[in-house]
């Protein structure tokens, strides 16, 4: 390695992963155009236009390998201060293209900064729903005050209540009665209120109060905190429809794409669980905003949040270290459903006297998430042994039926959403998002976000002319896997084969091992997308997880196998079954009993944001489900081991031999070299 090389600082800007080495003093801006990060910029980097900002971080990353120091950027500049100064910017924040990189740094580009916006696959799941909302509007008529009867207006609004709507105790904070009589006085005492009364609650509250009669909107937020991604359902409170459905990156990611990195960060880094907090609360309220803008609603109207997610974002959110979760026997400072007021949370963009229910943890490392899938699915009232499979960054598993429900956490990491991929990206207009290769060609076609035409179909070079072709996401490069699988260009150790033993020039050498190269843009100024090597072994990774995780349950339940798969979460509304099973991701079932349950934790949220009752009933059922700890299960490695292979080394797939033939090829001589090197990377 020469001196200069040496010199050289790691780079790593998130979302999405992306890393490289550059010299001292180049601009971030720079080094993000070289790595094909997608950052904004329109002013040939100026200053003027602030597309390009970034938020750096600084301390200890161990997931990166890397310990950010505080001069890893160059000093804030003039330009920079102008900017500020007439424009505004939120502190931390820099602009790419005046800051340079003096040291090894980690770089996060915000959503505002990315020119291709994230597209949020949770989308709300077309569900009935019960309703009996914690809060609602009441319309009472008050007796006026009398000189021979001396009560305050508050009691005689509680007795007004009392008679005409049979609610018992009645309470209101200060803010709300330093409104009271001019309301009152001002609809003549008649008054409608927001009344919000939890399944815990002994005394109902009064919200808010209008004069006369309200027919103003009562809104609701159910949230589902994800670690990759925060997504958000706006319901009117009065009929349970959805209004909006919203989401964005959780800002978290800067500090760690998994779980266990930020609570590494939070170990190593005094101060750094305060900081995570911060960033996601801000984040929260950002989206409350967006999400009422785009629903042409007043944020003020929204009177209630329901949050599920998993352990340690569960305790970044209330503001509890996490640090106890890190580590056996991974305890939960609280497993119960809260109960909290927002501004306890820091939630200024609702109404300011607006609740938060927060659904009950399973156990340490099986979350509020879970729970809000059991409540969705409910695979407590099955019949049959149902498999349910909620997969992100951490893939939440339940396995079960009428008689017993089991539970386990399975860290997949960030690959099925794009990250530590080559040319991975998050889900957005121009990402690669379904793949086919043909098996006797080997030339692959493709469809990208935001166009309904495959690559080779008439017309798609114009039809994709505005977004380009810009990475692969989650969908697509699980797609590419299995289809390299399927067309012989893989063999089952997860080795891409040389273009002599592929007969195709597409696998293409790359160093000691072979790309395949799915897309190359690079004549029309684009990106060359590539599956690579390392590609592969993240997605044996992820895929190797979900699959021990999974066998973990049926070994523990004492089955050979499951009736049906439920798949939840945007990777069961965008992943064929055929894929699915083709990697091994999911056990052998056949193909018509997999079925997508869309965003079933979301949908959890939302039932226990219109129905307090089934509050009651998923605090109930979480003390049924039995967890099983991978973490410590001796017999979890054993199946990652053997899941390494594709689909798998020792389990027959007879459901999935019975429509497709997997090619019988070997590119290394031992024949299982890939999947040694997976394992040699996990356990270091």
């Amino acid at each position: 390695m020469t001196d200069a090389a040496t010199q050289d600082a790691l780079v790593i800007f998130t979302p999405s992963g992306k890393r490289g080495r550059f010299p001292l003093g180049t601009p971030v801006l720079t080094a993000a155009r070289q790595l094909g990060v997608d950052l904004d910029s329109v002013c040939g980097g100026r200053g003027i236009c602030s597309k390009c900002q970034i938020t750096p971080s600084y301390g200890d990353f161990p997931k990166h390998g890397v310990t950010v120091a505080d001069g890893a950027l160059t000093e804030w500049n003039s330009v920079e201060e102008r900017y500020k100064s007439k424009r505004g910017m939120i502190d931390g924040r820099r602009l790419g293209c005046q800051a340079k990189v003096m040291g090894d740094v980690v770089i996060d580009v915000p959503p505002e900064s990315q020119v291709h916006k994230q597209v949020i696959r949770k989308s709300a799941t077309q569900r009935d729903i019960v309703m009996d909302p914690a809060t609602r509007l009441l319309y009472v008529e008050v007796a006026e005050p009398d000189m021979h009867e001396p009560t305050g207006d508050f009691e005689r609004l509680a007795i007004a209540l009392r008679e005409q709507w049979q609610v018992e105790d009645v309470v209101a904070d200060l803010a709300l009665l330093r409104r009271l009589q001019p309301v009152l006085r001002k609809g003549e005492f008649k008054v409608t209120v927001a009344l919000h009364k939890g399944n815990h609650d002994d005394r109902h509250r009064i919200l808010d109060l209008w004069p006369g009669f309200h027919e103003g909107g009562l809104y609701g937020l159910a949230i589902d905190l994800g670690s990759t991604t925060i997504a958000a359902h706006l319901c009117d409170l009065k009929d349970g429809s959805v209004l909006a459905s919203s989401g964005l990156m959780n800002p978290q990611i800067r500090f760690g794409e998994d779980l266990m990195s930020r609570v590494s960060y939070a170990m190593m880094n005094p101060g750094g669980d305060v900081e995570m907090t911060r960033a996601v609360r801000e984040a929260i309220n950002a989206l409350a905003a967006s999400i009422a803008t785009e629903a042409g609603i007043d944020a003020g109207a929204i009177y209630e949040v329901v949050f599920v997610c998993n352990p340690v974002m569960h305790h970044l959110l209330l503001g509890i270290d996490p640090v106890e979760l890190g580590q056996a026997p991974f305890a939960l400072a609280t497993s119960g459903s809260l109960s909290l007021d927002a501004r306890d949370l820091e939630l200024s963009n609702l109404n300011r006297a607006a609740r938060v229910y927060v659904l009950p943890c399973i156990a340490g490392h099986v979350g509020a998430d879970a729970a809000a899938v059991a409540l969705s699915e409910e695979p407590n009232k099955s019949k049959d042994m149902v498999l349910i499979v909620d997969v992100g960054t951490n893939a939440e598993i339940l396995l079960g039926n009428e008689t017993r429900v089991l539970a386990c956490s399975s860290p997949t990491g960030p690959a099925f959403e794009g990250a530590q991929i080559s040319s991975g990206q998050r889900a957005a207009p121009g990402a690669i998002e379904r793949v086919e290769i043909d098996p006797v060609t080997k030339e692959p076609r493709f469809k990208v976000i935001g166009c309904d035409l495959w690559s080779t179909e008439a017309g798609f070079a114009e039809a994709t002319k505005q977004t380009g072709i810009t990475g692969i996401c989650g969908s697509g490069i699980i797609e590419a896997v299995a289809e390299l699988r399927l067309a012989g260009l893989l063999d089952p150790g997860g080795l891409i084969g040389s273009p002599e033993q592929t007969g195709t020039w597409r696998c293409s050498p790359e160093g000691r091992t072979h790309s395949y190269v799915l897309h190359d843009g690079t004549a029309e100024g684009g990106p060359k997308i590539m599956v690579t090597q390392g590609d592969i072994r993240a997605i044996q990774l992820a895929k190797s997880a979900l699959y021990a995780g999974a066998r973990l349950l049926m070994d523990e339940m004492g089955v050979e196998k499951v009736d049906r798969v439920t798949l939840a979460g945007a990777f069961g509304a965008h992943i064929s079954p055929k894929h699915a099973m083709v990697l091994g991701m999911i056990p052998d079932v056949p193909l018509d009993e997999v079925t997508s349950a869309g965003n079933a934790a979301g949908t959890g949220a939302r039932i226990a944001l219109c129905n307090v009752a089934a509050r009651d009933q998923i605090e109930a059922t979480v003390h049924q489900i039995h967890k099983v700890e991978t973490a410590i299960e001796p017999r979890f490695q054993e199946h990652f081991v053997n899941a390494n292979a594709i689909p798998h080394a020792t389990d027959p797939f007879p459901e999935l031999n019975a429509i497709v033939t997997l090619p019988d090829v070997s590119f290394n001589a031992g024949g299982s070299g890939g999947g040694g090197e997976g394992r040699r990377r996990r356990r270091g």
